[in-house]
């Protein structure tokens, strides 16, 4: 790929977890009891909590991240999952012990041809748990290349999107700070279509608008889902940001191409039984 003159962030969150509380999705709300199957995932380096994404249960068994949340092999030595609940029990056990609803995973990949190097242009990852979360709904798999369609719809600027996670409210510690502990929640945010099938997003990510009007996405929502409209079905993983600051734009990598659903079936019929 030819060089380019900007820098793409990965939105996995940067600081370890145990002095970094999960914040929010940028300007969003909370998002309450609308999505609970997106939830919060937590990576192991040398068998200690190091980082932690957001993802979506597509199944009971079955998380989606992103790529660089699955990491290569051998980058995570464990990973688990800890529900809303979970993360907000009081207990003092998110993240080092869990919590009653918490699931350790058993398997975890990202699409073949991820590399951390040019991360952005395979960024999607499965994670297997080891217990079902039995829920009365899970997120959906769109059809293979349903987003195509939003590059002719007249408009494109009003096409909205659902961004759900537990990133920062903001990156920088001044606006964060402000934020209490007791706010690791999930957040949601409707931003906008910018830019599809064309431009630095080639036709394998979309750019959604990130601001005071929309909201948008921030460090530790890596992973986490971004809703067709108002629907469970997920158009992409949020995947990268523009700048440090997370304003501006947000990346998301497209979960509707063939190449990454045979990755995902083909991982989830091998690893599940």
């Amino acid at each position: 790929m030819r060089r380019t003159g900007f820098v793409l962030f990965a939105l996995v969150a940067l600081l370890a977890v145990t002095f970094a509380p999960a914040f929010a999705v940028t300007d969003g709300v909370p998002d309450g009891n609308g999505h609970p199957y997106v939830m919060l995932l937590l990576m192991d380096v040398d068998d200690a909590p190091a980082y932690r994404c957001s993802g979506t249960l597509i199944a009971p068994q079955v998380f989606l991240t992103a790529g660089h949340c699955a990491g290569e092999p051998g980058e995570f030595s464990g990973m688990r999952v800890f529900t809303e609940s979970d993360v907000q029990n009081g207990n003092n056990t998110y993240p080092d012990g869990g919590g009653p609803n918490s699931v350790e995973a058993i398997a975890w990949a990202a699409h073949p041809s991820y590399t951390s190097a040019q991360f952005f242009l395979h960024d999607v990852g499965v994670v297997i748990l080891a217990t079902p979360i039995v829920l009365p709904e899970y997120g959906k798999l769109p059809a293979v290349n349903k987003l195509d369609a939003m590059k002719t719809q007249r408009g494109k600027q009003d096409v909205a999107f659902t961004a759900v996670g537990y990133g920062l409210q903001k990156s920088f510690p001044d606006a964060a700070a402000w934020k209490e502990s007791r706010l690791k929640i999930r957040m949601v945010a409707y931003p906008r279509l910018i830019q599809i099938n064309g431009g630095i997003v080639g036709n394998f990510s979309l750019l959604l608008s990130n601001n005071a009007n929309t909201g948008g996405t921030c460090f530790g929502d890596s992973g986490g889902p971004n809703f067709i409209g108002t629907s469970n079905v997920i158009g992409g993983v949020t995947s990268f940001g523009m700048n440090g600051t997370c304003g501006g734009t947000g990346g998301v990598f497209r979960v509707d191409r063939q190449d990454v659903q045979t990755f995902i079936h083909d991982f989830v019929a091998a690893n599940l039984h």
